[in-house]
């Protein structure tokens, strides 16, 4: 395939050594350098784009490829407020987009297993539950997409929390939350990739659910692997629609 890779930071530099490793080219480079001049003839020749921008960015990539009829695979996160306008877009103009807030393998195991452990606990109302996660201080939003997506896997499948709220140690007030809210404590320290853990704590005993990335590569070849998924499909999927884990146990 012919890949755009839009965002050339740490990220992107990594998703082209695995799409060459792959025997994909680069057809294009998009970063803030050159953005501004970017338009639709610029993508022609390129079967997919593959997203690792800014937050500010991401929409108007998508917009762009959308306009091209271009297939993209969006790892950004930060937009999903967005969400369900650009799925409207994206299916009533028949294109094709991927998203995600992580596409490492061991991170979406982990989000299936989150699932499956929630609906486990559920009954077991001594236990609280909270989600932490930690990234590098470059790391934009907070929380993260990551830890956002086990959030609402969490919520999915308890009736004690409706709704999640954050807290961003060490950068604004600390907010506490009520009984239905499940806290998302973020952390920013120097060179993390990226840690997150679910604790189920009760009076007597607390249970530990982590996973904790050793560098990007995982999330960079994810996302290779995931636009090699999205070759020759027209729709609007997640990133979780490349795994079956559907009844497994």
């Amino acid at each position: 395939m012919n890949i755009t890779l839009l965002g050339y930071g740490k990220m992107g530099q990594l998703i082209e050594k695995f799409a060459l490793q792959r025997g994909h080219q680069i057809h294009l480079v998009v970063d803030e350098q050159n953005r501004e001049t970017i338009g639709v003839p610029d993508l022609a020749g390129s079967d997919v784009a593959i997203d690792f921008s800014r937050p500010e960015a991401a929409v108007a990539n998508i917009d762009l490829c959308f306009e091209a009829s271009l297939p993209i695979v969006v790892g950004t996160t930060g937009w999903y407020d967005q969400l369900d306008e650009l799925k409207k877009r994206c299916l009533d103009g028949n294109k094709t987009l991927l998203y995600g807030s992580n596409f490492s393998i061991g991170v979406n195991v982990f989000f299936h297993i989150n699932k499956l452990l929630a609906a486990v606990m559920n009954p077991y109302k001594q236990y609280d539950v909270q989600v932490e996660e930690i990234h590098h201080t470059q790391k934009l939003d907070a929380p993260s997409g990551t830890a956002i997506t086990i959030a609402e896997g969490i919520i999915e499948n308890t009736d004690s929390k409706t709704e999640w709220i954050n807290n961003l140690i060490g950068e604004r007030e600390e907010a506490i939350p009520k009984a239905h809210q499940l806290l998302v404590e973020s952390h920013r320290i120097d060179d993390v990739p990226g840690t997150h853990t679910v604790l189920y704590s009760s009076e007597v005993d607390q249970i530990e659910f982590k996973h904790t990335a050793h560098s990007r590569a995982g999330f960079a070849l994810g996302a290779v692997v995931a636009a090699e998924w999205l070759n020759g499909k027209t729709g609007f999927y997640q990133v979780t629609e490349m795994f079956n884990f559907d009844g497994r146990i």
